[in-house]
């Protein structure tokens, strides 16, 4: 539905963008303008967002900077603590448009948007985005802001995800800390990518999973270089959680066969921190 005369009224009030097309250093003036834009239309609901999403076009094909500003200062009033009510309405009819016809950079744009001001009652779209190649990168991140929820929807898209973007899915649960991610971090230590397998072994490090020790420590053996560094510094932390989780014979464990395996002269710092974790948990 083509947005209203109204509408389109309103957001012509916003303030002109400085002549790089951005709104950075905006005067009192303005800012109070904008504001006054954005308490309108706040609202209008539901019908005001999707209006706005309508004015929203490809990059290169129209000017936009006024909806896009007005959209993204809509989404940070409506993600305002006491907006609970109209960030709900918001984030639905913003994660609605998410399978419409819409070009990718406003789908891009829409998800940026429930980073700032989406919930729990988002997160299964977001998942549903997961598995497009162009925005599982975005909706990964946003989903990672949200939390609440997330890591479901994380763990499910998993498996089916190829590419760059089974990277950017085990990265945001090792940021969540995702508990029930045990499994998905041990079985992505054997990647073809690399940078997957350091994504998984920062994320068993971070959720302490005792259970994951071996399979880490014998993934950080197995390589070289960068990856080698990153792996075992990550099987350095997991002792320390787990030490300071009080499963010290786990964390006694990790550090005493670091302290065996790391014969080389350039990984000698890595000796003597091992064994001064070992004798701290003894």
């Amino acid at each position: 539905m083509p947005a209203s005369d109204r509408l389109k009224d309103l957001v012509n009030q916003m303030p002109e963008p400085d002549g790089g097309g951005t709104y950075a250093g905006m005067d009192e003036q303005k800012v109070a303008r904008a504001q006054t834009v954005v308490a309108e239309l706040l609202k209008s609901g539901r019908a005001g967002v999707i209006g706005l999403i309508d004015l929203l076009v490809e990059p290169g094909k129209g000017d936009d900077v006024k909806p896009h500003f007005a959209l993204h200062l809509l989404a940070v009033r409506a993600g305002m603590p006491g907006h609970g009510k109209a960030r709900a309405e918001f984030a639905r009819a913003v994660a609605s448009q998410l399978t419409a016809d819409r070009p990718k950079a406003v789908k891009k744009y829409l998800i940026e948007q429930l980073q700032v001001a989406g919930g729990k009652e988002v997160v299964a779209a977001l998942g549903r985005a997961l598995f497009d190649e162009e925005l599982c990168d975005v909706a990964a991140r946003a989903l990672a802001a949200i939390g609440d929820g997330a890591a479901e929807q994380l763990l499910a898209a998993l498996p089916k995800v190829k590419g760059k973007g089974r990277l950017s899915i085990v990265k945001k649960l090792a940021f969540l800390r995702a508990e029930g991610a045990g499994k998905a971090f041990r079985n992505a230590l054997t990647d073809d990518d690399p940078n997957v397998r350091i994504a998984a072994a920062w994320g068993i490090a971070r959720i302490a999973d005792a259970s994951a020790a071996d399979a880490l420590l014998d993934c950080a053996e197995a390589r070289k270089g960068w990856e080698r560094i990153n792996q075992t510094d990550a099987c350095m932390v997991l002792a320390e959680n787990l030490a300071a989780a009080g499963n010290k014979p786990a964390a006694a464990a990790i550090y005493a066969r670091l302290r065996k395996t790391r014969t080389d002269d350039s990984e000698r710092h890595i000796r003597a921190a091992a064994a001064r974790g070992l004798a701290a948990v003894q």
